[in-house]
Formats: structure tokens, sequence, C-alpha cells
């Protein structure tokens, strides 16, 4: 048994930015790996990323090692960027606080070997270390690597798909120090080599290889359909070695070291072995099959002037805690290596010690032409894995991911633009599938980030998570004989009569007079001259009761008084028309003042219109709209600095009241002026009128949400111009309602970028959310009687 203390033998000598100088006299320079998400990729995407890593290689120096190492950990969520304030948040937190997945971390090392011949011995001491400043001797050909690497990199990261940084010198120094320690935490600890294995601290290591080209089966390509979620009517892909990445879901590192050596060597050197082989070839079926395989490189490399002869090193290192669970994801290994047509080599003894060690960045040059494969670059390239886990924005809307179901955050508000010019959303699903449970998520999150929230809804979906925050929203429902808990004549102090809260209290009242004609600029003056009389007349309890008593006081002077004509502002139809707002009129209990009307709307920020019991009364409705519009210019207008949300839930049902349409469009221009987006809930995108109107509506809506939807999506492509890729994204929907985790998928596309989420909260939550059923009676009973939102999910959930 060897023991190697890493203080004692450290491989690096010195570091200069990100490049490192080696004790064995290579030096390299060493990147972090960007890639997009397990599965966002098409099958072009994995062609275009194969593509870009060819062109990127394929002129670099002779002589160069390309290092590519994925490092997989299994870790614990430790839920830091999630916020931890309200009680959702809590629940959510705690819910998902220690839940375990994979954590990907991928690096690029381009090494300068200090023996460019790449010819190196089977065994050599990696930690043996050459005469120091060897370095120094390097200047001028380091300078010319250094610029063909950066060359490289400018390349691939121009190619928008993967992107390339370069480490820092902490970071090289903790990547070196965990590998050596063999991934424990809490303590520092030798290597123990033994002949039956490999022991670090607390973990037992073992080794994989692809070390010859007989390892390899028939094909080898960039992306293979994805069993998982193929289905009949459509295909799903998946990388070609994504089986040995996170679908592995075990502590491993996947190693692709690439020796990029002198084609036209190669091509003598393949030619001389053609021509022994043929000599032997009839003693045996194995020198058949090599035979075989050279000629077939040979061939290659005559017919393709781009092809590029490397040798190449493939291996997973692999560890536990136990010796029976190395034993156990060998099995795993072997299995993915078998769906791949490949038998991978088995090292034991000095061969397993040999490829660990070596498997470090700075010891890649220690691979013997034993250990190498011969192939062509585009060949191998089709070993590299080229996604990873979800990427959770720095802020944004948690949903879970696909892999692990661990929260990520996605930031579909998208302040700077980056993705996305208009952050307006659209939620498509059928009855049932969850889309009210869906937008209460959304809104929900977005409140407690301070956004302003006006919802028109027609089913009481939102009511249950609006009560949470007593002191902050307001729902405005119709009921027989009662106001609507809303004044919008209430001024706190004349500061509040700002020009613009003079011409939407104008427009209000002439939208109430005018029986669908549009109003006149003369008119729109007029009125404004009356409310300003009104408010510097009559200095307190302010309301539309006041003002027509106001009006019907001095209905003799008022015209003349303000300098007004009586076509412009009409004292007889004002109070014709609106007295069936006040007094004894048949609708004045809309507008009749509460005892308490120290509120005013600006003060709530979520306010929720339930419509569903006016749809059919056209003059109830019509105030309703009104005051909706006027509720949205008052708080989600009022303040540039301020975000605001407007979501219309159940649309299709609102379609069917006048110019609902015409109104939403409108918001959705003037929405690009204020720090807002709009949201439209639609059980099916053909309950959209199919004209110039919806087409604008659509153009200006950049994030889309769809739930499952049996009856297929094929609409929602067409009219939302969607990729191939999102369609098979979209078929490939899957909801687990059962078991310990139950979650929903969704397809989300925010700008270009699309990928399936999930949805899986926490029982507080749920329970939040539900919108109908014998589970939200029993939550209502309970707040009936609490009067705390809070307090009766709290009694619900502990309940056998």
């Amino acid at each position: 048994m060897k023991t190697i203390n890493l203080a004692a033998y450290h491989p690096i000598l010195d570091i200069q930015n990100h490049m490192v100088f080696a004790n064995n006299g290579n030096v390299l320079l060493c990147y972090s790996v960007d890639v997009p998400e397990i599965f966002s990729l098409s099958e072009s995407d994995f062609e275009d990323i194969h593509g870009a890593w060819f062109q990127g290689f394929k002129s670099l120096p002779i002589g160069t090692i390309v290092h590519k190492q994925d490092i997989y950990r299994k870790t614990l969520y430790d839920a830091q960027n999630i916020p931890n304030h309200s009680f959702l948040e809590r629940a959510t937190y705690d819910y998902f606080k220690g839940r375990e997945y994979l954590e990907h971390r991928c690096y690029l090392f381009f090494i300068m070997p200090y023996n460019k011949a790449l010819n190196t011995s089977k065994f050599i001491n990696p930690f043996r270390a050459i005469a120091k400043g060897i370095h120094r001797q390097m200047d001028h050909k380091l300078q010319e690597f250094s610029t063909a690497v950066h060359d490289a990199v400018s390349f691939i990261n121009n190619s928008r798909k993967v992107s390339l940084m370069p480490l820092n010198q902490n970071e090289i120094i903790n990547l070196t120090g965990t590998y050596f320690n063999g991934f424990n935490e809490g303590f520092d600890t030798d290597i123990q080599l033994k002949k039956s294995d490999i022991e670090i601290g607390d973990n037992h290591f073992d080794v994989l290889a692809i070390n010859s080209e007989l390892c390899f089966g028939e094909v080898a390509q960039s992306s293979k359909t994805n069993d998982r979620f193929t289905s009949d009517d459509f295909v799903f892909h998946q990388g070609f070695m994504d089986g040995l990445g996170l679908n592995l879901n075990e502590n491993h590192i996947v190693n692709q070291i690439i020796y990029l050596d002198d084609k036209h060597k190669w091509r003598k050197l393949l030619e001389k072995k053609i021509e022994e082989l043929n000599k032997s070839s009839n003693f045996g079926t194995q020198n058949k099959v090599i035979l075989k395989k050279i000629e077939d490189i040979v061939d290659m490399i005559n017919s393709d002037d781009s092809s590029r002869i490397i040798r190449g090193h493939f291996n997973i290192v692999f560890w536990g805690r136990e010796v029976q669970d190395v034993s156990r994801i060998a099995s795993k290994i072997k299995a993915e290596f078998k769906e791949l047509d490949i038998v991978p080599y088995y090292p034991n003894g000095e061969e397993r010690k040999h490829y660990f060690l070596n498997s470090y960045c700075c010891f890649a040059s220690n691979f013997s032409n034993d250990d190498l494969y011969v192939t062509d670059l585009k060949h191998a390239l089709c070993l590299y894995i080229n996604n990873t886990n979800y990427k959770s924005d720095s802020q944004g809307i948690i949903f879970n991911d696909r892999q692990h179901n661990v929260p990520i955050l996605k930031d579909v508000w998208d302040e700077k633009k980056k993705r996305i010019k208009a952050r307006n959303f659209a939620i498509f699903a059928p009855t049932g599938e969850g889309k009210s449970f869906l937008a209460n998520n959304i809104l929900r999150q977005y409140f407690e980030s301070g956004v302003r929230l006006v919802i028109i809804d027609l089913g009481g979906s939102y009511s249950k998570f609006a009560k949470l925050y007593p002191k902050d929203h307001i729902i405005l429902r119709y009921e027989q004989g009662k106001n609507l808990g809303i004044n919008p004549f209430y001024i706190s102090t004349d500061a509040d009569l700002t020009p613009e809260r003079l011409e939407d209290l104008a427009m209000f009242l002439l939208e109430l007079l005018a029986s669908g004609k549009e109003a006149k600029k003369a008119e729109e003056v007029a009125m404004k001259k009356v409310l300003l009389h009104y408010y510097a007349s009559i200095r307190s309890n302010h309301s539309l009761e006041s003002l027509y008593q106001f009006v019907d006081t001095n209905k003799d002077t008022l015209v003349n008084s303000l300098n007004i004509s009586d076509t412009h502002f009409s004292v007889y139809d004002f109070l014709h028309i609106l007295s069936e707002y006040v007094g004894s009129g048949l609708y004045s209990f809309l507008f009749s003042i509460s005892e308490d009307q120290t509120y005013k709307i600006e003060d709530k920020r979520l306010i929720v219109f339930e419509l569903d019991e006016v749809k059919d009364n056209k003059e109830i409705l019509s105030v309703m709209l009104k005051l909706i519009k006027s509720a949205i210019q008052r708080t989600i207008w009022r303040n540039k600095a301020e975000k605001g949300i407007i979501l219309f839930d159940e649309f299709a049902k609102q379609l069917k009241f006048g110019n609902v349409l015409e109104s939403v469009e409108f918001y959705y221009q003037a929405i690009r002026k204020q720090n807002g987006a709009i949201g439209i809930i639609l059980q099916s995108i053909n309950q959209l009128p199919n004209n110039s109107t919806s087409a604008s509506i659509l153009e200006n809506t950049q994030v889309i949400y769809s739930l499952r939807n049996e009856k297929g999506y094929e609409e929602l492509k067409n009219r939302l111009s969607l990729s191939s890729h999102d369609l098979n994204q979209l078929k490939s929907i899957r909801n687990q309602l059962s078991g310990t985790q139950k979650y929903t998928e969704i397809f989300i596309k925010i700008g270009k970028e699309s990928n399936i989420f999930r949805l899986e909260v926490p029982k507080e939550v749920y329970a939040a959310y539900l919108t109908d059923g014998a589970e939200n009676e029993a939550i209502m009973t309970i707040y009936n009687r609490t009067q705390d939102m809070e307090q009766a999910i709290k009694e619900f959930i502990k309940q056998p």
C-alpha cells in the first residue's frame, strides 16, 4: 500500500491568472464550462454544440492535450437562495431544505505538455518534479500556445450554447485539494493506494475506462433517442453519453482526454499497421476486427480533409462510502455502457492507481499508448456530455427542476430584458389541469416580492391566497344590496388630487354617462372643471353621492360660473343618469359610503375583482369594468418605478363582455410605458379569436406556460410559432399525482429559452391554493371561525 500526502508533493508550482505551471513541466489553461440545461436541447442543438467543439479544437497546435472533466457529487439542497420570510415562504424553505440532488461542475483544461512527443512510458510517478524554473524557458512557445487556445475559446463562446470562463487561483487550488482529498468534507486526509482499491478518508474509489478502439461499438453520434420521454408520435433526444452524466445519479467523475496528434504521422503509422495485420489476419478473428477498424480510420483520413486524428482516453472515476456501494455503482455504469454498445476496460492494481492519479488535470499527459484509443476528433467529441443541471437565476419565481425536483428560481420578470422585451405572460391548460393553482403560485411569489396585483377573476380562485394578507388586499365582489367596498372619489389630502387622478376620475364619470360613446376633448375638459370646483368647495367626505348633491345644489349656476357650454356638460343628463347610482336609485348600493372611509384603493397591493356573480347583469358589469380600469390607473399606472401585474383569469369567458378584447389590447399597449406585465389564462389558445387584435396580444406575450393537454398542442405551436423541440417538450409532459412527491409538469418558454419544469409544493402551500372540493370547504370552515387564514391552514394540515 502507498500513501500520498499532497502537502509534501503538491503538483502545482505556480498559478498566474488561469494559467497553471505544474511540477512536471506541463502548462495548463483552465476553464469552467457552462453548458445548456438538461432536456432543453433538440437533435440539431446537439449537432451544433458538437460542431462548435470540433471547429474550436481542430486548429489547436499539434501536441495539445484537451482534458474535459465533469464532476458529479451527491449534495443536499441548502435552500439559501430562496426567500424565508412569510408563512408560505418558510413552509417552502423547510420542505426543500436538505433534499438530495446531483451537483455538476464541468471543467476544460488545455495542456501544453513538457514532453511534446506524447510518448509516455507505461508507469511514471506523477508527483516527481522536474527542474524548477523550466516554465521560464518556454515563453515563446507558451505565447503561441496561449494565443491558439484563446482563439479556440472565443470561437466556442461565440456559439452561444457553450460558455468557457477562466478559473481563478482559488478555484484551481480548491479543485486540486478536493480531488486528492477524495471529496471528503470537514477534514484533510491522505490517499491510500491499495491493491484492492483506492481509499481516501471515508470514500472508496474505482475506475472504468475506454482505452482502446476495441471498446467501441458500431455507432457514436452526437445524440440518441431518450427512451424515457419518447412516444409513438414524437422523438425526444438526449446526448449520446447522457446516461453517464446526471442520469447516473451517483458520485462520479467523467474524464475525457484528447491528445491532438499529427494527422500525417498517424496516416503513415496506420498504413504500416494495416500492412502488418494483412499478413496476420488469418491467425484470429480479433486481428480481422482490428484491421477493419484501422482501415475505416485511414479511409476517413483520406476522404475528409477536415478530419483530425487524435488519441483519446475516457474514464469514469466513481466512489462510495462502502465497498458494496462502489460495486453497485460499477454495475450501473456497465449497464449504461452496454446500452451504448461499448465494452469498458476495468483496471486493477497499478492500472487503477495510474488511471485515478492521471485523471487529475496536471497529470493528463501521463497516459501511455496502451491507455489510449485512436480515432477521429469528430468521433471522440461524441463522448462529450453537453448539458448540466437546471440553472437558477439570482431571483425569480420558484419552480422545480425535472431531474431532482429541487427548487429553481426563474426570472420571468427579467428586469434588464436580457431574454425578453415584454414580460407579459399567458397560461394555457384545460379544466382540471391546475391552471389556477399555477397562477396562484406565480402571483403569490410576485406579491411577496413587492409587486402590485390587480386580478380580474370569474371563479373565486384567489380569495384564499389573498386572505393570507388581510391588511394588503381588497376583494371587490358584487353582492346584492352591498356596496363594492371602494370609493373612487376619496382623497385624504389635496396632494392626492394630481392631474393624473383628475384625468382618471373625469374618464370614469364620462364612461358612466356616455353609454358606449367616445367622450370628446371638450367634454373631458368640462368634467375636470366640475371636479376641481367640487373638491375646492367640498373639503371632506368625498363620494359619488356627495358630488351628485353638489351638482344638484349648484345646477342653476354651475355652467355659467365655470364658463362651460351646456353641450359639453349637461347638468340634466348628469343628474338624470347618475340618479340610478345615488340616494334611492336602483344601483345606489354600489357607491354607498361605508362607515370607515380612511382607506384608499392605492393602499392595497392586491386587488381582486370577482365578476362571476355579475356576468349576466350588463349594468353592474359595466360599472365593475369601469372600476377595474380606475383601479389599474390608480395603482399599476400610478408609479412607474413600482412593479405591477394585471391578470385576466378565465379570459375566454371575459371575452363575452363587450369590448374586453380591445380593452386588454389597450392595456398591452399602455403597459410598455409602465413597469408592469399582463397575464391571461385560457383553456385553449383557440378561445382567443384569430384576428389582428389577438395577434397583437400574442406578439407582446413572451412568457408562455402550458400544462398538460390531452387534445394536443398543434394549435399552440402554430399560433405561437413554437419550435419542433418545443412541441416535443410539450408532448413529453407527465404529471405525478400520487406517492410522496406529487407534482405537475409545466412547459415554460421565456423568450427563446424553453424547458419542462415541475410544480411541487409543501402541504401548507397546497392548502392555500385549493379553489374547490371538500378540502377547500374544510379550510374555509376553520377560517370562518378563526378569521385567520394562516391559522386555518395550520389547523387543517394537522388534521389526521
